[in-house]
């Protein structure tokens, strides 16, 4: 139920959207459409990939006390999010792509959106997801990089999130101090996509956070 209401959570900042968030924090976020893929199990060495949940209903949304995200910084591309479904604290940054290419050009999709989230209640920080907009092609490889490494990830519907939990510590590093962040992917109907995010702000971003997420 928690990962549902987290699920929720971010649906309903990726619906309001990031520069009109602030002015809607007193809206109850709707969720989209299509179903999102839960969140994986908390971020340790031998985390596996959870089974998809089922789609968040609007009741299960709105009886979530406290889910409603808050803006509690905006730094560059990256604003700084909290909230407390049920009591239970969450913190996370999130940003929109400064590009996006399909190819074949100019295919449809749902806006594209890259979290960085902390959990204290299940002892996860700075976990890495993509909300990639599409269902992502069963079986294919996608990946992220940045600071010229690359990360292989894996999917839950239109989700990503690193394959190897190990590197997430180093992915973040990495992406602290780099510009950009690409993440490639392959559709269900194999419309091969390249976004890239821009880094500005993601650092203070994250220390916000962590600041908000510790009391």
């Amino acid at each position: 139920m928690w990962r549902v209401l987290i699920l929720a959570l971010m649906t309903g900042v990726a619906a309001c959207g990031i520069s009109d968030f602030a002015r809607a924090q007193t809206a109850q976020p709707a969720p989209k459409a299509a179903p999102k893929p839960a969140a994986p199990a908390a971020n340790t060495t031998g985390k596996t990939a959870a089974k998809p949940e089922s789609k968040p209903t609007a009741s299960a949304t709105a009886g979530a006390g406290g889910a409603e995200p808050t803006l509690i910084g905006q730094f560059g591309t990256w604003g700084a999010y909290s909230a407390a479904p049920n009591g239970k604290k969450v913190c996370f940054a999130l940003a929109k792509p400064s590009s996006s290419k399909t190819n074949p050009p100019n295919r449809p999709r749902d806006p594209a959106y890259a979290f960085v989230s902390t959990r204290p209640a299940e002892k996860v920080n700075n976990e890495v997801s993509v909300m990639i907009g599409y269902a992502l092609k069963p079986g294919s490889e996608s990946s992220v990089e940045v600071g010229g490494a690359a990360f292989a990830m894996y999917s839950q519907g239109d989700g990503l999130w690193i394959k190897n939990a190990a590197e997430e510590e180093r992915m973040v590093e990495a992406m602290r101090k780099s510009a950009d962040l690409v993440v490639k992917g392959v559709s269900s109907k194999g419309t091969e996509t390249t976004d890239t995010f821009s880094l500005k702000g993601l650092a203070q971003a994250l220390d916000r956070i962590s600041q908000d997420c510790r009391r």
